[in-house]
């Protein structure tokens, strides 16, 4: 454990004065209840903002996959005493052909009737 006066960082750092704000990003599950090539339908125990951009991380079969996604729409589908489920369609963006190929491969399993969901 270094104390506030071990030096060892590599890059030297700057006191903000004032406000500089950022975000943290942290994967919550999601239950994937549609999926085509250009999209999903997804349920949270959280409201997604509309045309807000994350990265999913999605288990396809054996596969996982992480691809950026914009939000298209968000409602509320359920309400069960103090838990809220929300129902989004969320849009792929930027979806590289290593993951398009892996969405695609796992849309015609399900086609083929070789996986259940």
């Amino acid at each position: 454990m270094h104390g506030p006066g071990d030096e060892k960082r590599d890059a030297e750092r700057f006191r903000i004065l004032g406000e500089l704000h950022g975000e943290v990003m942290i994967f919550q599950p999601m239950a994937i209840k549609e999926i085509s090539r250009a999209g999903a339908q997804v349920e949270t125990g959280f409201p997604l903002q509309l045309d807000s951009l994350h990265d999913l991380r999605l288990t396809l079969g054996d596969r996982s996959v992480i691809v950026k996604g914009r939000v298209a729409h968000c409602y509320i589908s359920d309400v069960d005493q103090e838990l809220v489920v929300y129902c989004s369609g969320v849009e792929f963006v930027e979806v590289s052909d290593r993951v398009s190929a892996v969405i695609t491969e796992f849309i015609n399993a399900i086609k083929d009737g070789r996986r259940a969901v």
